[in-house]
């Protein structure tokens, strides 16, 4: 039994959800989401919550359960609060700058680096170096936020590049540190 899919999903007031086949839109105060799933599991709701079911034990139904009842509960989430990912730059040099509603970094290489507005998404720059990325898809937000920080991950032995913001790097000592061993 999954124990994330038969947790029914609450949706709150001002959020309407209605379900097509296997199409399930959700609308809200931040927008509307539209997601398409499998053709097998099965929505019913309630007032104030939907729950998901799966037509039998089969492994694929197993796996599916649970995914779509996530899913679901991340269609509401987005529509009533909005995802945000923050990223930081760590180093001299590094900069971010607002480009409309796109994005420029001066992350130390031979050239600048832009990103496009994107359908959904809002990208605020905080300062020079601090990185807002805030939408309604928890999905296309984490896309957004892994692709900025690929342009620069942090190193390892320094620090500098991008990071999440909160997240922790484990140095390497380095050469100099295995000299002082011996």
């Amino acid at each position: 039994m999954s124990r994330i899919g038969v947790q029914p999903v609450v949706v709150p007031q001002g959020v309407k959800v209605s379900v097509e086949g296997s199409v399930v839109t959700v609308e809200g105060p931040k927008g509307t989401e539209v997601r398409a799933f499998h053709p097998d599991m099965i929505f019913t709701g309630g007032d104030g919550s939907m729950t998901v079911q799966r037509p039998s034990d089969q492994r694929q139904h197993k796996a599916l359960h649970g995914l779509t009842r996530s899913l679901l509960n991340n269609m509401v989430t987005g529509v009533t609060q909005g995802f945000e990912k923050s990223l930081e730059l760590v180093g001299v040099g590094y900069r971010a700058q607002q480009s409309g509603k796109g994005l420029v970094l001066n992350v130390m290489l031979s050239h600048t680096v832009e990103f496009g507005p994107r359908k959904g998404l809002d990208v605020e720059v905080e300062g020079s170096n601090i990185i807002h990325v805030r939408g309604t898809d928890k999905q296309a937000v984490g896309q957004m936020a892994a692709e900025i920080r690929s342009v620069r991950p942090p190193n390892i032995y320094t620090g500098k590049g991008i990071r999440y913001q909160g997240e922790q790097i484990k140095l390497k000592p380095g050469k100099s540190a295995r000299r002082a061993l011996e």
